[in-house]
């Protein structure tokens, strides 16, 4: 299994990326403020506009580390890609899949399994956890028609099909998101899904979580050889890893929601650190975006138990463990591909 190193994370808007020998130089107002070993990483995001050098850029793509451009906001603004390596036949084989609706339906249903199993798992755990603090019923009965979801999705024939399935489980799931929700509730709730923008605080943790996530399953695709913008859920549009929002679906809520979740309960986020715009979006500040991050990257330091492998992983290279089954099935080494369902 593959060695989780760590992604480097740059919030200030106004520095400079750059490259010294081995080590990427971290400059404002052309002062340096850090350097840091580049095989000591294996991602890099900044938030700011100030840019990278091109010989950073190159050592970058030349290492196989992904560099990502986001807005301060958290928006995504561009990955850095450097020349493909991935098994030509591999991908070859991921594009005839991709254009084959049937087959694109067979995987994407083991996709929506996982999303569907793992969102009655979160649901089921929390009324076991807390269950003298949970309207117990009302989480069980949402619970229900999650498990008779799982049975539409098996017997779905095709994708708009599923799509629907899928659409009618995420409304049910999230209309008992709120419940989940246990300190802070003045200021920390959810109605519903909301991103274009976020326009509440936890709308805008989950837009920024989900962000960073599907940062971490794309370069996981492209370490295993797969083409992270061809999916089969999410078809074909220019700039969109549609295959990396494919498999993140299933890590979303065990996962990311649950962190989010955990973040607010264990009052390590403060309504304080969220302002509203004129145009009724929700923005975090600079330092309840490092708080995350600095929460997201020791997330992903804990081990568990992979259910398929059944293999000690870190939740961070789960990612990388599920791309690789992927990879394992398009080369037809597995029957199926294999959805992370956590238990």
């Amino acid at each position: 299994m593959r060695k989780l190193l760590n992604t480097l994370y740059i919030t200030s808007p106004d520095t400079y990326l750059s490259l010294d020998g081995e080590n990427i130089v971290i400059l404002k107002e052309q002062v340096e403020l850090s350097r840091i070993p580049l095989h000591n990483l294996e991602g890099i995001v900044t938030f700011g506009y100030s840019g990278a050098s091109p010989g950073l850029m190159g050592a970058c793509a030349k290492r196989n580390i992904a560099l990502t451009f986001m807005k301060p906001s958290g928006k995504f603004l561009a990955r850095v890609v450097g020349e493909v390596r991935g098994n030509v036949t591999l991908r070859k084989a991921q594009y005839r899949l991709s254009d084959s609706v049937e087959e694109s339906n067979k995987i994407a249903k083991n996709f929506i399994l996982g999303k569907i199993y793992n969102t009655r798992w979160v649901l089921e755990r929390a009324t076991r956890d807390y269950a003298m603090r949970l309207d117990v019923d009302k989480l069980k009965k949402v619970s229900k028609v999650l498990a008779n979801s799982l049975k539409l999705v098996e017997q779905s024939e095709s994708l708009e099909q599923l799509r629907g399935y899928e659409g009618e489980a995420a409304s049910q799931y999230f209309s008992v998101f709120d419940d989940l929700i246990l300190q802070q509730k003045e200021y920390f709730y959810f109605r519903y899904r909301n991103k274009r923008p976020p326009l509440d605080n936890v709308n805008a943790m989950l837009s920024f979580v989900y962000t960073l996530l599907a940062h971490d399953v794309a370069a996981a695709l492209e370490t295993v050889g797969l083409d992270p913008y061809v999916g089969f859920l999410h078809r074909d549009r220019p700039g969109r890893v549609s295959l990396a929002l494919d498999m993140m679906e299933e890590l979303r809520s065990v996962y990311a929601d649950r962190f989010v979740i955990s973040l607010i309960n264990k009052k390590e986020i403060k309504a304080a650190g969220f302002n509203q715009k004129e145009n009724g979006a929700v923005v975090m500040d600079d330092d309840t975006r490092k708080t995350i991050l600095k929460a997201w990257q020791s997330k992903k330091q804990e081990k568990i138990t992979h259910p398929f492998l059944q293999e000690k992983v870190e939740w961070g290279l789960v990612p990388y463990a599920q791309a690789m089954l992927l990879a394992r099935y398009i080369r037809g080494d597995l029957d199926g591909y294999p959805p992370f369902m956590w238990k």
